[in-house]
């Protein structure tokens, strides 16, 4: 592997010489946390992290060229979407979006159907669903990769980019404690099943009606006892966030979510402020998904200090959703001549 730290003049980067490709990520969905092993993820992990030290030094790393990603949104996406359409052209390949209402789906088509007709054009599928099943739906018609860019249950790769802030930042996952307050919703339960899975020791507070799903509670668990880290989901604060050394909030209304009389004041307790990142390690650093409500889950003063890193979150979106479709979408045959008068 070629040493980043040097400066390099090379205008097309060989990919052999930054990133190692994993055999069993190729051709493989991404729909639920779980699709994933901790080997997987730790690659993913640190192609992101070569592919983001590729794109400061402005080297080319064209490596998709030829391939489409198509997307299928149900919902409103800013970053999710900017990652995996720049993403996607940054490493020589073009994405196509499909909006809810530019799909026949209105017309009674199935899912199924829709899946079985994009894979035919497309090399894999990007899909945030207003309703799970329908993600389900699309990767049990697909034949190409499917991955997940949110459901109303889970956010997959947004916990992966998330996690490479963790490792940039630390050096490295195991003995992190990563603290997650509010709402265990979508995030929340992405988070922790990746944390768990990682060696990261993850504890969530909230009322106790906002609780993470408890089915996801006891996979994260059995995933922590594995890998050395601790799934601990509390109504207490304190316990949640002393001796963090991330500490994390999500907004306490999703997306789509109808509205729930009474929760934003079972949550307000539960606002990130200046006295909260106290209770954390010293060096202790705030992390939030984005988008955010200063004065509503944060307080403006911690959003905007010195410990948020809420910008490097963002960015490394680009990064993480780039390795994935690296990853998954790389066959070794691109690049390599064909002789036409063969092909019959």
């Amino acid at each position: 592997m070629v040493d980043l730290s040097e400066e390099s003049t090379t205008t097309h980067a060989p990919m052999s010489d930054f990133v190692e490709l994993t055999p069993s990520l190729l051709g493989k969905s991404i729909v639920r946390d779980t699709d994933l092993d901790r080997t997987e993820i730790n690659a993913i992990l640190d192609t992101g992290i070569a592919l983001k030290r590729l794109r400061h030094q402005q080297i080319s790393h064209a490596w998709l060229a030829g391939k489409t990603l198509g997307m299928i949104f149900q919902h409103p996406s800013s970053r999710t979407r900017t990652a995996f359409q720049a993403g996607m052209e940054q490493l020589g390949g073009q994405a196509i979006f499909l909006g809810v209402q530019d799909l026949q789906l209105k017309r009674g088509e199935t899912i199924e159907d829709t899946a079985a007709i994009f894979s035919r054009y497309v090399n894999g599928i990007a899909v945030r669903a207003a309703d799970r099943e329908d993600l389900f739906g699309l990767s049990r018609g697909a034949t190409v990769p499917v991955f997940n860019g949110l459901t109303s249950f889970d956010h997959p790769i947004e916990a992966l980019s998330d996690l490479m802030t963790l490792k940039e930042r630390f050096g490295s996952l195991q003995g992190v404690r990563f603290a997650y307050l509010g709402d265990g919703n979508n995030v929340c339960h992405s988070l922790m099943l990746a944390c768990a899975a990682t060696g990261v020791s993850f504890s969530m507070a909230g009322p106790e009606a906002f609780w993470p799903d408890q089915g996801a509670v006891e996979q994260a668990k059995a995933l922590a006892a594995e890998s050395g880290g601790e799934v601990v989901v509390t109504d207490d604060l304190e316990v949640a966030v002393s001796g963090a050394n991330a500490v994390y909030t999500d907004v306490h209304e999703s997306m789509g979510e109808q509205e729930v009389a009474g929760k934003l004041m079972a949550l307000a307790p539960y606002r990130v402020t200046a006295k909260v990142m106290a209770m954390a390690e010293e060096l202790a650093v705030f992390m939030h998904c984005l988008p955010l409500h200063r004065g509503q889950e944060v307080e403006a003063e911690v959003a905007d200090g010195p410990q948020s890193i809420i910008f490097d979150q963002a960015e490394n979106r680009l990064h993480v959703h780039k390795a994935v479709l690296l990853q998954v979408m790389h066959d070794e045959r691109q690049g390599s001549s064909v002789d036409l008068a063969s092909v019959s």
